[in-house]
């Protein structure tokens, strides 16, 4: 019995140990990742360093909005007797918009024009009774130098003519003061007909918004229609702290819209807000767009590119053959003739869509690996595609990147 519990024993002891040297081999296999699969070459696809321009493109969203509005409005009360113009409809610097009903505003130019009249028939008989009370005072002097009139009748003739000349005084400013009367009620009459008229800009604006129908009865600035300008537009873009101070006034940007997939429109930045809000951490920025055709109407959602920086001859490789391994950013450079990847970290420059650009170091050249790299180690062994023919890595006349991710990805720095 005791034999028996000995070889057991010594079975059991046996089990652990080989179960120990087992989990010992998994344990520092596991600490060491990819070190087994560097035995074994990995398939893999490679693709050139390219030397081409590559750009710095910000990519923003926004609203169109008219360069100028207003709301037409008349300054008087009274009916609404003919509209000119509906919504969409083109109008001119002072053309006619709006009728309202003048026959009380007329009554009151022509009862102007009465009184103005009778206080210029009060003028003449004024001036007439002046000039008899000059005569009589004239009389009165020369008859007092003689001895003939007393001081008392000299005195009388004086008083008279100093009434008469008030009187005059008095009735040249009725005159005046009627002549106003009418002008005011000939203004009052012209509110009746409301124009369209503005200081500067396009000497052509839109209808936008129609806010009352013929016959409505409207008071002192009660809206009758909104009037746009659109030729050149407006599109009102928002950015962060992080873009706002690389842009700058009378920049290039490039407007996009989805109702026209085929078409881009070209403005320049025409203001920048001084400041960002503090619920949005955003700052207004306008980019002013030319408008000929009329075809761009605010309130469409936009898509905006600002091109901060362009490198011409750079040297750039696809964003996907750059990894990292260790906290470290890299790519892995294929090695065509060994078929080994040796890994080669870089510093990257400009990012925009598929590509990006390697700023360190500046002599990078060959083939980098593009998939299969998150298999490899440093100096791993490689399987290149079976289609794979070496050609030349830079410097190659059709290998600049395309730009047709630029429109949907946004270009940044890192």
């Amino acid at each position: 019995m005791k034999k028996k519990y000995l070889w057991i024993f010594i079975a059991i002891a046996a089990v652990g140990l080989i179960s120990w040297q087992v989990y010992q081999r998994i344990s520092e296999s596991s600490k060491k990742p990819g070190m087994e699969q560097m035995k074994v070459p990995v398939a893999v696809e490679i693709a050139a360093v390219q030397r081409t321009a590559i750009r710095d493109v910000g990519q923003f969203t926004g609203t169109l909005f008219p360069k100028s509005q207003f709301v037409v409005a008349p300054k008087i009360s009274g009916r609404l007797e003919k509209l000119m113009v509906n919504i969409g409809d083109w109008v001119e610097q002072g053309q006619l918009i709006a009728v309202l009903d003048d026959k009380e505003y007329a009554q009151q130019v022509a009862q102007a024009q009465a009184n103005l009249q009778v206080a210029q028939a009060n003028l003449e008989e004024a001036r007439s009774s002046l000039e008899i009370a000059k005569r009589r005072l004239d009389r009165a002097q020369t008859l007092h130098k003689k001895g003939i009139a007393s001081d008392s009748e000299l005195d009388t003739s004086q008083a008279a003519y100093e009434a008469q000349d008030a009187k005059y005084k008095v009735a040249i400013a009725q005159v005046a003061h009627t002549r106003a009367g009418l002008k005011a009620a000939q203004v009052r009459l012209s509110y009746t007909q409301i124009r369209a008229s503005w200081e500067s800009g396009y000497e052509h604006r839109v209808v936008g918004e129609r806010f009352v129908d013929q016959g409505a009865m409207l008071t002192p600035n009660a809206p009758i229609l909104s009037i746009l300008e659109i030729q050149p537009i407006i599109a009102a873009i928002h950015v962060t702290d992080r873009d706002y101070f690389r842009i700058k006034t009378g920049q290039n940007a490039v407007v996009s819209s989805k109702a026209f997939p085929e078409k881009t429109f070209s403005g320049k930045i025409a203001r920048i807000a001084p400041l960002l809000k503090e619920t949005s951490r955003e700052a207004r920025v306008e980019i002013e767009i030319p408008n000929p055709d009329k075809i761009l109407k605010p309130g469409m959602f936009i898509n905006t590119q600002i091109e901060f920086v362009t490198q011409n001859n750079a040297t750039v490789v696809p964003v996907n053959a750059v990894v990292k391994r260790e906290n470290q950013q890299g790519i892995f450079l294929a090695d065509t003739q060994n078929k080994i990847a040796q890994f080669v970290p870089v510093s990257l420059g400009i990012v925009s869509g598929e590509w990006a650009e390697v700023v360190e170091p500046a002599s990078l050249s060959g083939f980098v690996v593009t998939l299969g790299q998150h298999l490899l180690g440093n100096r791993s062994p490689i399987i290149l595609p079976a289609n794979w023919q070496e050609t030349s890595a830079t410097d190659k006349p059709d290998s600049k990147p395309p730009d047709k991710n630029d429109q949907n990805r946004q270009g940044e720095k890192r």
